[in-house]
């Protein structure tokens, strides 16, 4: 919890001083009260007091009240800005830590946990620091103070509220014992509970299509009885804490008059007496406080497990090192401009047992297009997310433009590549605004919208873009809903198209499309994109054979390279792969 509050800014230390002072400032005045309450009893049972004396009295009371209502506006309105501030600080710390990871990391955290992480863990750090964090501050200075206040005074007293104080610290130990590790499985339960809704939500399509409503309804139900359930018994311990404060306060305030009257009864002398009973009530209000002090710590308790648990989780983000870190430089060598060479890699997936890729070794040169094709599972996809450093390789080198991708900053290397996921990636928004979407390269911002319009063309977008509502200014629903899968793709391809790269890594993007879109989208880019580098995922034939190079991969290997001509001739699996697709004579 410390290791959290160190990652407070100057603004926010500045409002947490200001809080405690104010907090001083209110127990000040609160302490006040007792001590005029004692006067004014004294007053009212002394022979010839003046009324203008009660009235004095009375009115310092009343004064003390406003000024510490007053104080106490202020301290909670200076907390929830600390809270509020501190909270939105450290959502961004933790959203910017996150951009940083690599998929390695993303995948070690999980998304949903990330998503828990950087919203409900947040929200209970700034649900404790803007209502407990005044309570630590409050409590052991209101019982210090009312210790010293009924210190010396009558021994009977102080028995009764040490057994009054005892009972309280009863009940929030057994709490601590038994509602406090229930506390601390809240928040990795409410990760699983999010994980249930996130897959239900993601896959809906899937789920409806295999009426499997019910079956993901009971893996909900299951999470969210886990979590309730969890809640309910940490609740029930919870409820023994109200009632119990209720009996030590009533009964510790009915001991002390009980014993008072007793103590009054034995004193001969009307003003001991009267001393005695003003000592009485005085001690009655201190005693409660003390108690009251010790119910706000029982709350701060309860509260800080929760808090703890969400702070360890956060930094746990925050001081995760990301295994991709930036190299040195910003450009490539001279001459070597598009050129593309994978060294001897090796690549084997945080915690895999064994190689997805094994000794991979191949040359793109600027302007020429290599196409990468195999079975399901045999690490083309994989192959191509290594060169923008989604991963780093296992072993071996990757060189572009001539440079080990390692020596560049990840902003300088990604800024020389147009990508295009296998799965098309959509975000809300307009045509426009995803087209343009990390616009780089050699994009002319000056002529955006001309530029636009070429991608669009070029992506074989142009006639259902012009035919949605507002066109280039359609609305994008997240994750482009609103749109289909080939439309998707052909979005996602003007996007990298638009970017003007120095490579163009496409990753089985034309696997929605027909086969007229596909020829004529890849004769388009061929035309345009002349002296661009590319790399081509597909599983189709099609797609490929007017490549430059056709890698043919198996099992991680690479058991073929060359043109289609030559791999009908000598690669056996691209042989396979031709003749399951096309017939003799379309092959011909």
């Amino acid at each position: 919890m410390i290791k959290i509050l160190k990652r407070m800014g100057r603004l926010e230390w500045l409002l947490m001083l200001c809080s405690i002072l104010l907090v001083f400032g209110q127990v000040y005045m609160d302490m006040r009260i007792p001590d005029y309450m004692s006067r004014i009893t004294k007053l009212v049972n002394t022979e010839g007091s003046l009324v203008s004396d009660i009235w004095d009295a009375g009115l310092r009371m009343l004064l003390c009240a406003v000024i510490s209502m007053c104080i106490s506006f202020c301290s909670g309105y200076v907390s929830s800005m600390l809270a509020a501030t501190f909270s939105r600080n450290l959502r961004s710390k933790v959203f910017s830590a996150v951009e940083g990871f690599s998929l390695e990391e993303i995948d070690r955290f999980s998304t949903a946990s990330l998503i828990t992480r950087s919203t409900n863990d947040v929200t209970q750090l700034q649900n404790f620091i803007s209502r407990g964090f005044t309570m630590i501050v409050r409590a052991p200075i209101s019982i210090t103070v009312a210790l010293s206040k009924i210190h010396g005074k009558h021994w009977q007293w102080s028995t009764l509220t040490c057994g009054a104080v005892v009972l309280v610290l009863c009940a929030v130990v057994f709490v601590m014992k038994y509602a406090h590790p229930r506390f601390r499985r809240m928040q990795f339960l409410t990760d699983d509970l999010n994980r249930a809704m996130r897959e239900n939500l993601t896959g809906i399509r899937v789920v409806r299509a295999y009426n499997a409503e019910e079956y993901q309804e009971k893996k909900f139900s299951n999470a969210n009885d886990i979590l309730t359930d969890n809640h309910m018994k940490a609740q029930r311990a919870m409820s023994v804490m109200h009632p119990t404060m209720r009996f030590a306060n009533n009964g510790l305030t009915i001991g002390i008059y009980l014993i008072g009257a007793f103590i009054i009864a034995q004193t001969p002398n009307y003003s001991d007496a009267l001393d005695t009973f003003s000592e009485m009530v005085v001690f009655s209000n201190y005693a409660s406080r003390i108690l009251f002090a010790f119910m706000s710590l029982n709350m701060i308790f309860n509260m800080l497990p929760r808090a703890q648990v969400s702070a360890e989780r956060i930094n746990a983000v925050l001081d995760t090192k990301a295994s991709i870190v930036d190299g040195p430089q910003e450009k490539g060598l001279e001459g070597q401009e598009g050129t593309i060479e994978f060294k001897n890699v090796s690549f084997r997936y945080p915690g895999a047992e064994g190689m997805i890729l094994q000794d991979i070794s191949f040359t793109a040169k600027k302007g020429e297009t290599v196409a990468f094709i195999g079975a399901t599972g045999s690490g083309k996809s994989t192959l191509v997310n290594l060169v923008p450093r989604f991963y780093d390789a296992t072993e071996g080198q990757i060189l572009v433009d001539g440079r080990d991708v390692k020596e560049y900053t990840q902003t300088a290397l990604r800024g020389l590549i147009g990508y295009a996921p296998q799965r098309a990636v959509l975000f809300t928004g307009t045509v426009t605004s995803n087209v343009t979407y990390g616009a780089g390269g050699g994009a002319n911002p000056e002529n955006t919208e001309e530029e636009i319009r070429k991608a669009v063309e070029i992506a074989q977008a142009r006639e259902f873009v012009e035919k949605m509502p507002g066109g280039y200014d359609a609305d994008i629903s997240r994750g482009g809903t609103n749109v289909s899968g080939g439309q998707k793709q052909r979005l996602s391809i003007a996007r990298a198209v638009y970017r003007r790269p120095e490579i163009y890594i496409f990753d089985d993007t034309f696997s929605a499309l027909d086969y007229k879109t596909d020829r004529v989208l890849r004769a388009r880019l061929k035309a345009e994109t002349a002296g661009v580098t590319t790399l081509l995922v597909a599983q189709r034939i099609g797609t490929i054979r007017d490549a430059d190079k056709i890698i043919v991969l198996d099992e991680g290997k690479i058991v073929g390279m060359g043109r289609h001509e030559e791999l009908m001739k000598t690669c056996e699996v691209y042989q396979e792969i031709a003749y399951t697709q096309l017939s003799e004579e379309e092959l011909a």
